[in-house]
């Protein structure tokens, strides 16, 4: 049964000096750590792959800096369940509908589970027939009053996410 860890919105250090550590623990424990973006800096990227023990699909958020080296978009399988990552960066009125655009897209299934960060709420709906998750600000960083972050299980196929909040 795969643990899948599922974060977003960290803004380090622009927002928050470091990660929470309940949130490292939650990272350490997964099999598989999925980053939506806004890391803010190669420090945070360095830390969170440390804890991620390699094991890290991660995408560029609107914040990150230039130099930082990962893809827009990115898709793994888990488990039987594909994750289409984006950030979606732009206007939150049409969030959803971005972040669904860009999974069935990027995804080579039909259904695949798009993951997305950028608004920093937690979000777990069906839009179009896709299951959406953000899993808000692993920081807590505003607009969000709390860091939040996912914890995915994949069993058969079957996902089944909580969110973790300290």
């Amino acid at each position: 049964m795969p643990r899948v860890a599922i974060v977003s919105d960290t803004h380090v250090p622009s927002r928050e000096r470091a990660v929470p550590d309940w949130v490292g623990d939650e990272l350490e424990r997964a099999d598989h750590v999925i980053h939506a973006g806004d890391f803010d800096s190669q420090r945070a990227y360095d830390r969170i792959t440390a804890l991620a023990n390699g094991n890290l699909t991660a995408v560029r958020g609107n914040t990150d800096p230039p130099t930082l080296e990962v893809p827009h978009t990115d898709t793994l399988e888990i488990g039987g369940v594909t994750f289409a990552v984006t950030h979606g960066a732009g206007s939150p009125a049409s969030w959803r509908q971005r972040v669904v655009e860009t999974a069935r897209i990027e995804a080579t299934t039909a259904d695949p589970v798009a993951v997305a960060g950028h608004t920093h709420e937690v979000v777990d709906t069906t839009v179009d027939g896709l299951r959406v998750l953000n899993p808000g600000s692993a920081t807590g960083a505003a607009p969000a009053d709390r860091a939040t972050m996912y914890v995915a299980t994949v069993v058969d196929g079957d996902l089944t996410v909580e969110v973790r909040t300290e």
